[in-house]
């Protein structure tokens, strides 16, 4: 079981639904596809330009301010948490993920791909069981800007953080609405390390994605988790603290409006290819995401998502 979890890992440092046992106990709800949905922006006329745009930055926007007891205003940028330093400190975020949401739900969207023999990648159903040798990745959608976590467990060993990674994204977890994200990255150097590739020992796997509005508590992102991962061997991948896996468990069970779709075995699009890798948001006439989540409350500040993987 090692091997398919440090396999995964690697796919993620060098790429650069279903909902598992809790899905009984989410409230099915159609209207949350369309509530999700309605969020993406209209088409518009593709441009025939041959120009490119960069991969997606994963830091958050640049707008802290710090405003030290001398009365001086400087511009800083952001860390996973305030600190004090000479005094007192007043810390002001413009623009925050937080503030530019307020009063909107929180939404996910997941969708889980196989490679088929032609090397293809279509949608499959995740709860199948699947044979050593297939291959799968995840496309991530959020109906809003925030913060993206993934844990990953194996036959219900010890979590570890498989994102963020400080060897890709430099660190950073950001992801804006409706701009897809990959795991692993169909980017990859390898066609090996484009995939989750199961192997011969039996179990399962549970891939646990977590959206926030904020930066979780005791986990260092960007240049923290950088510094944090160069100060000695072991330190990473990060092992959550009990209390904040604890947060993240309780968060599993809490009421969430699922929309599912039976509609597999179609090819990943080539805008949706396009989008992840250019970081372009996906439009209400792209494909849709297999399984739509939805927070009942727009207080709500975290969706916590199981994909439970079984191999045989």
């Amino acid at each position: 079981m090692r091997t398919r979890t440090m396999l995964f890992l690697v796919a993620l440092v060098l790429g650069g639904f279903g909902t598992g046992g809790v899905a009984t106990s989410f409230a099915q709800d159609d209207d949350v596809r369309g509530a999700f949905l309605t969020t993406r922006p209209k088409p518009v006329e593709k441009s025939n330009s041959s120009a490119t745009t960069s991969r997606p930055v994963r830091r958050r926007p640049r707008t802290t301010q710090v405003k030290a007891s001398g009365n001086a205003t400087v511009a800083v940028g952001n860390n996973s948490a305030g600190v004090a330093v000479g005094g007192k400190t007043e810390v002001k975020n413009e623009n925050t993920s937080a503030e530019k949401t307020k009063g909107q739900k929180l939404g996910l969207g997941l969708t889980l791909f196989g490679r088929d023999p032609n090397g293809l990648s279509v949608r499959v159903d995740p709860s199948r069981v699947f044979r050593s040798g297939e291959r799968v990745r995840v496309l991530v959608e959020t109906n809003t800007d925030g913060h993206l976590y993934i844990f990953n467990t194996t036959d219900g060993g010890k979590p570890v953080m498989i994102y963020p990674n400080a060897e890709l994204d430099e660190g950073g977890n950001y992801i804006q609405a409706h701009v897809p994200f990959e795991i692993p990255s169909s980017t990859a150097t390898s066609e090996r390390l484009r995939w989750f590739a199961f192997d011969r020992n039996e179990g399962y796997e549970r891939l646990y994605f977590v959206f926030t509005r904020e930066p979780l508590p005791f986990i260092p992102i960007e240049d923290d988790l950088v510094n944090y991962c160069k100060q000695g061997e072991g330190r990473c991948p990060i092992k959550p603290e009990v209390q904040v896996w604890a947060k993240i468990q309780t968060e599993q069970t809490a009421p969430v409006k699922v929309a599912k779709s039976d509609k597999y075995g179609k090819t990943q699009t080539v805008i949706e290819q396009d989008a992840t890798s250019r970081g372009i948001g996906l439009s209400t006439a792209d494909p849709e995401p297999s399984v739509v989540m939805m927070k009942a409350s727009t207080e709500a500040n975290i969706l916590v998502a199981m994909l439970e993987l079984s191999h045989k």
